[in-house]
């Protein structure tokens, strides 16, 4: 490839981000070069086969909605399709699929190869070429020099990753491939601080050696739900789950040999996700308990894999072995690949925009566990606004920032750049404060418009989705309109108790009444109290985005402000006071300061 050629944008990682980042750029007709460290590994699922869950499957239809691809990959590939929170609200219910990780990757692979704006290249980025504090290229292991206009970091858990099993340890950033090495120490060298994570990842075992007849079957939906808005319907042979429990004996294994564990030997410097522990931190941190559950999920029809999902562990092979074997249909379990767990580098992402743009590099942006996330949904997430902000910054436009009102994605986004973490980040509903309005049922609704003006959602898919939109406000203005003994067939809907179907609705027959239509209908009238509550909450809450904050303030010349305060603020520069209120550790008063100096000065 020749050195005078000039991308407009350089992806470093071909997992979840990267491949989002790089279609999304791709799609709005730009050239982008993608380089991956194994063209076979394009999007691998290496820990959890899954997509979706709680919030992550609200997650997914939002990346759906504005374009992505990861909604459709799963629909295409998926093993089994559940609607989780059924016993909930409507409102509360959250899609997830058992994903054939091999199918996705190969869909995926093919996505990218088959898009003419996207470069593909089997290499390893060292070293970001910087001039002026501005990105104009990379080079890599293999001595290419590659240009571009703006560059794109989604490496994972690559950089300097470390990997570790018992007592040993070895290089990587996952089984059987090499970690990246020199791009952390590029970072630091440009001003970037760099900070240590870890992740881990159970064992896989051999369907034939399960005893399924001691376990639970966990079926999949009868009629199954798609992800993504464009897909039609799931035509796909479901696979079955199954539910096991560990126990005391398996515990007292484990208990007995932590000093053989790298999480709790000191041999393991990096921080865990409190929210998926190692089974030797569940063991520890909850010890009142007699079992933990442990989900058998099929990896793919192409292997007999099966992961052991709650059993992630880094102890030593035999110890893993032991242990396994006192769990109920796992006697005789042969285990294909043993748990192990991962340090690696990764960011801060304090040091970004809401745009994912960092505040040091000009055109440099961050996308997924780079940014000290955990999670595919949230990698993707990342890849795909960080793709459209690279179109946008290209074109000479403004950042496209979702505010925490319109989807989870701007909840995940304001979370990490205000906030930063501690930890490796993932999402629940619990983060988000207007989660009433971003049901996973209205994504399109909320997204999908800005989906069709990035270029990302062809017209006709906008067209047939604004359709269902209107035909939902028409018939609710006519249940609105149509009365019974006085009372509005909108109040009765509204009870608990009845349901679309159940009304006279004889004079709706010109509308195509599916079950989508029916649902929407129905959510929309049931929840219209609590989301107008909802959305007087986000106006309020706007004002306070809408008083921006100057760049060019310094803050040591604030008078009254905390030294504290003024050293958050110059470090994070908040973009508009409440964005400032949100940062930890400022107080009211600081904000306060803030707001008076801006309004005499500015």
């Amino acid at each position: 490839m020749s050195r005078d050629k000039e991308y407009d944008s350089i992806v470093i990682g071909a997992g979840h981000a990267g491949a989002e980042a790089a279609l999304a750029i791709a799609r709005s007709g730009h050239q982008a070069l993608l380089v991956t460290m194994k063209r076979d590994a394009i999007c691998q699922m290496s820990c959890n086969p899954a997509i979706g869950g709680l919030a992550k499957g609200q997650m997914v239809r939002e990346i759906d909605a504005l374009g992505g691809e990861m909604g459709i990959a799963t629909d295409q590939t998926a093993l089994q399709f559940k609607m989780l929170n059924r016993s909930k609200g409507p409102a509360m219910w959250a899609p997830r699929a058992q994903a054939d990780k091999e199918r996705y990757r190969k869909y995926m692979t093919l996505a990218i190869e088959s898009e003419k704006n996207i470069d593909l290249t089997e290499d390893q980025a060292t070293e970001l070429i910087i001039e002026g504090k501005k990105v104009i290229g990379i080079r890599t292991l293999k001595g290419g020099e590659f240009f571009s206009k703006s560059a794109v970091i989604t490496t994972g858990t690559f950089m300097c990753g470390l990997m570790h099993l018992g007592q040993q340890n070895f290089s990587g950033g996952r089984r059987g491939e090499s970690p990246s090495i020199g791009l952390s120490d590029s970072l630091r060298e440009h001003g970037f601080d760099v900070i240590r994570f870890k992740t881990g990842t159970p064992c896989r075992i051999e369907k034939s050696s399960i005893d399924f007849s001691k376990c639970e079957e966990q079926r999949g939906d009868e009629a199954p739900k798609p992800f993504s808005f464009r897909t039609e319907k799931i035509n796909l042979k479901q696979e079955s789950c199954w539910l096991t429990h560990t126990n005391q004996k398996t515990h007292e294994i484990i208990r007995n040999n932590l000093h053989l564990s790298p999480l709790y030997s000191g041999r393991i410097q990096g921080i865990g996700p409190r929210y998926c522990p190692s089974i030797e931190d569940k063991v520890v941190k909850f010890s009142e308990k007699e079992r933990h559950q442990i989900y058998l999920e099929p990896e793919s029809l192409s292997t007999t894999e099966f992961y052991v999902n709650g059993l992630s562990t880094s102890l030593p092979a035999e110890i893993q072995a032991d242990f396994i074997h006192t769990i109920p249909g796992l006697e005789n379990a042969k285990i294909i690949k043993f748990g192990y767990a991962v340090e690696y580098d990764c960011m801060p992402p304090t040091q970004l925009y809401h745009s994912l743009e960092t505040k040091k590099i000009e055109g440099l942006f961050f996308a997924g566990q780079v940014n000290c996330t955990s999670g595919y949904e949230e990698a993707a997430a990342q890849g795909l606004m960080a793709g459209i902000n690279v179109v946008r910054k290209l074109k000479g436009q403004g950042p496209f920032i979702l505010k925490r009102s319109e989807a989870y994605i701007g909840v995940l986004i304001d979370d990490l750049v205000t906030k930063g973490t501690l930890e490796p980040y993932r999402m629940f509903t619990s983060r988000a404060e207007h989660r009433l309005l971003l049901r996973q049922d209205n994504a399109d609704e909320r997204l999908m418009a800005y989906g069709h003006h990035e270029s990302l959602i062809s017209k006709e898919v906008f067209e047939k989705r604004s359709e269902i939109w209107r035909n939902t406000k028409e018939i609710i203005q006519m249940l609105e309109s149509k009365k019974i003994n006085n009372v509005s067939l909108k109040k009765i809907l509204r009870r608990s108790s009845e349901s679309f179907k159940t009304l006279p609705i004889s004079y709706l027959q010109s509308y195509n009444l599916t079950e989508e239509l029916i649902r929407k209908v129905e959510l929309d009238v049931k929840y219209e109290g609590y989301i107008t509550r909802q959305s007087a909450e986000v106006k309020r809450f706007e004002k306070l985005e809408q008083r921006i904050v100057p760049k060019e303030i310094d803050y040591s010349k604030v008078h009254g402000l905390s030294r504290e305060a003024a050293e958050k603020f110059s470090r994070i520069k908040p973009t508009s006071i409440g964005h400032a209120s949100r940062i930890p550790g400022i107080t009211s008063c600081d904000v306060s300061i803030l707001s008076l100096f801006i309004v005499r000065h500015f």
